[in-house]
């Protein structure tokens, strides 16, 4: 199980977040596309570090297109010698239409053509065969070589995809390199929704999906009232009801909703109990978090991403929990 850490937002923060990543030793290092565009900073990930593996965590697809999203990735995946992961969302409508200016449509269908399209892009520059994708969304049949990016030996990068309800899910088992579990997952959706759905699904001629999880991990109690604070948001939204279904607790996320629709974020963290929380989230001292992730997920995931919900903290917040996990 690969150990990965969230890289802080800032351009000031990347290159000092990246080497106390290696000190620590990290796998990985992801960013995310909330306040900063995820590919920015990621050039200087690749510049100041030398093995870990670097990506978005994620970037909004639909608010690109797939060549908008290839050029930065095959730069970067070159650049770093081969570290890239190319991890993509899909937001909600009202971010693609209202936030991005971008169209919506059939989301999961859509996501599909996506990386197949960014896919063949990428194989019409490793291969310089023409290039001809023809979707129901995407058309990309021009690729002159003065707009060829140069070849590089690193090959393309492989693909995550977030996904939480199941039509997603049956898209990312089917086309996708990997999985992003949302962080809003107790160990029992995951695995009676979602890794069964990926059984299901997954192509046998396909090597196995690489499940990467971002659970929430709590050191102390404000960790632990930042992770409430975050469940109480996510809880609000009806596109994660089915988690709260899994755990009986559904009638939770209409009183939330409505909660939240008035503004009265304190009222709705005040709503997630000690059970819920414990559900989500590991807590304790490093070396009881660590066990608590083994138990967890030692045998599902491939690789978990330590959540601090909230500001951020530097890598080194977590450093005795990766020490005992390798322990």
């Amino acid at each position: 199980m690969k150990i990965d850490a969230r890289l802080r937002a800032t351009l000031a923060d990347v290159a000092a977040d990246v080497r106390e990543c290696e000190e620590i030793g990290f796998d990985g290092a992801w960013n995310n596309e909330n306040q900063h565009d995820p590919f920015l900073s990621l050039a200087l990930a690749c510049e100041h570090s030398t093995r870990l593996e670097l990506g978005p965590s994620v970037a909004i697809a639909f608010a690109r297109t797939p060549m908008t999203v290839a050029h930065p990735a095959w730069d970067l995946q070159g650049f770093s010698d081969g570290r890239l992961v190319v991890g993509l969302g899909p937001q909600i409508r009202p971010h693609v239409t209202n936030r991005f200016s971008m169209p919506w449509s059939q989301p999961a269908e859509r996501m599909r053509e996506f990386v197949t399209a960014l896919r063949a892009i990428w194989h019409a520059w490793e291969t310089g065969e023409p290039l001809d994708h023809r979707g129901s969304f995407y058309r990309h049949t021009l690729m002159t070589p003065a707009f060829t990016p140069p070849f590089h030996r690193a090959g393309p990068p492989p693909v995550y995809l977030a996904a939480v309800g199941p039509r997603m899910l049956r898209v990312a088992a089917e086309v996708a390199d990997g999985l992003f579990v949302h962080p809003f997952c107790g160990p029992r959706y995951l695995t009676e929704v979602i890794l069964a759905a990926v059984a299901r699904h997954r192509p046998a001629d396909r090597a196995p999906l690489q499940i990467a999880l971002s659970p929430f991990v709590a050191l102390d109690e404000a960790d632990r009232e930042a992770t409430r604070r975050q469940i109480a948001f996510y809880a609000s939204t009806p596109a994660y009801r089915p988690v709260l279904e899994q755990h009986g607790r559904e009638d939770l996320q209409e009183v939330l909703r409505t909660l939240s629709k008035e503004g009265r974020w304190d009222d709705m963290t005040a709503l997630v109990d000690d059970d819920l929380l414990d559900e989500m989230c590991s807590s304790g001292s490093a070396t009881e978090v660590a066990a608590d992730l083994r138990r967890r997920y030692g045998a599902v995931a491939d690789r978990v991403r330590l959540n601090r919900p909230g500001d951020t903290p530097p890598p080194r917040h977590f450093a005795g929990v990766v020490e005992a996990l390798r322990a």
